[in-house]
């Protein structure tokens, strides 16, 4: 239950964090936060996470709705692999389904946090990576846990 409100609160906050800029910011603008480090650069990514494999969107649509179903499926597994798992699996599905939106409503993801050496972002890209990150730290500290004994 608290990780499936962990997604709901990574897909409201993504959502609400798109149509904000959506709806303050004209496409193409790029607003600085920190001059030259940090900026708000509203874009649209017809890509994959940091704009690869653009133009493929049906793919990435099919990609997500198989993940998102295989996390569903797989919750009660899931469930047993540990907290830090859980976080990840739920901050990834959030991220995921937050992502899936906008490709099934707009056909192009909303981006927007820029921090100038590395592509344009969102919430819901963030919250894939961390994640995934907890999810690959969930796996390695079992192996390590497990080839000790």
């Amino acid at each position: 239950m608290v990780y499936g409100l962990l997604a709901l609160l990574v897909v409201l906050l993504d959502q609400a964090t798109k149509y904000y800029v959506v709806t303050h910011f004209a496409l193409g603008e790029s607003v600085p936060v920190i001059n030259n480090v940090f900026h708000w650069t509203f874009i649209l990514n017809r890509g994959a996470a940091f704009g690869m494999l653009e133009g493929s969107r049906w793919l990435f649509v099919l990609i997500a709705v198989a993940v998102i179903g295989g996390v569903w499926f797989m919750r009660r597994e899931i469930a047993k692999s540990g907290v830090m798992a859980c976080w990840g699996t739920a901050l990834f599905a959030g991220g995921a389904l937050g992502n899936l939106i906008d490709r099934t409503a707009r056909g192009v993801v909303i981006d927007f946090f820029d921090f100038r050496i590395w592509p344009i972002f969102n919430v819901a890209d963030i919250a894939i990576c961390v994640g995934v990150g907890l999810i690959i730290w969930s796996i390695l500290k079992t192996e390590l846990l497990s080839s000790n004994d």
